[in-house]
């Protein structure tokens, strides 16, 4: 048993003729906690005594993001969940945030970690949930499961919080790109107030910014699809890059430069591009909720990838 604060510490490994693929996941939350290919590594990551600071590596469920005031209506019956974020009154990034979760199924290069959500303040429901690290030869695939096992229609939103990085490259000289027609103004507590079209604006990925030169904790849709696919990609200098794809459901891309990432010589900066199934404050707005009926299962998958 380990004695770490994230809990066990799931070593996963692919060997290629040119290198290995490694990941690690942890017990806690099923965050991915590194993820490097043929020794590039592609997540940020962590010293031990930590717990994944900033929410890194996370699995978001059953909502991603925050629920403003942790208040919300089912069925004209208020609900009033735990508030998790204090400093904002909000109830933050799911229910398992601070869940072990057990294994289902591992091998050498993949794991499937399995975590129920019960019913709580807030939360009247019963879900199953699971999630699998697969390794490839360029990456990872990440395949979510929920199912619904109480007796009632369920909402329900997916959503993974990594925190992307090329190898030793400072993140200041990172290109971020992401293909996306709109993005979601919030206000000092991140609670969505209006979409605004990226024309034209800071905010505008399409052709990549530099993460040196913006702030962002912002919301993008109008995620131009390939082949059922969104793609998303932080480049280096030299060419070397990865690449962060996700199914259509994962319609919302949360992009968080975070300045107070831990590093060896203090603070520093990182950024999180988050697939979603939806975005922050989804059980009010009910924007890109899916209603998982009794005995439905929903499963959905994104990755990353050395590009």
């Amino acid at each position: 048993m380990s004695s770490l604060p994230t809990g066990e510490q799931y070593s996963l490994r692919h060997s290629l003729r040119r290198g290995d693929v490694t990941a690690t996941v942890t017990e806690l939350a099923a965050s991915l906690r590194s993820l490097r290919v043929d020794g590039l590594a592609l997540v940020d990551e962590y010293p031990d005594e930590l717990v994944h600071p900033g929410g890194s590596g996370i699995v978001l469920v059953p909502w991603p993001n925050r629920v403003a005031d942790g208040r919300w209506v089912l069925d004209g019956e208020v609900q009033q969940l735990d508030i998790t974020e204090p400093s904002k009154g909000n109830a933050s990034h799911g229910l398992l945030r601070n869940t072990g979760y057990t294994v289902a199924d591992r091998t050498d290069d993949s794991v499937t970690l399995a975590a129920g959500v019960f019913p709580q303040h807030g939360w009247p429901f019963r879900l199953g949930t699971s999630v699998r690290y697969q390794l490839s030869d360029d990456g990872v695939t990440v395949t979510h499961t929920v199912v619904n096992r109480g007796p009632r229609p369920a909402p329900v939103a997916v959503g993974a919080h990594p925190y992307l990085r090329v190898g030793d490259t400072p993140v200041e000289e990172l290109v971020l790109t992401v293909a996306a027609a709109s993005y979601l103004e919030s206000d000092e507590r991140g609670i969505p107030v209006h979409w605004h079209p990226v024309e034209g604006a800071e905010q505008d990925l399409r052709g990549g910014r530099r993460i040196g030169d913006v702030r962002l904790d912002n919301c993008y849709t109008g995620l131009t699809s390939t082949d059922g696919v969104h793609r998303h990609r932080l480049q280096a200098p030299s060419g070397d890059g990865v690449e962060l794809w996700a199914e259509e459901p994962f319609g919302y891309a949360q992009v968080y430069t975070n300045v107070k990432y831990p590093g060896q010589d203090g603070p520093r900066l990182a950024v999180a591009v988050e697939p979603m199934t939806a975005p922050a404050d989804a059980l009010n707005s009910g924007d890109g909720l899916v209603r998982l009926e009794p005995g439905a299962e929903w499963t959905l998958s994104w990755g990353l990838r050395r590009s």
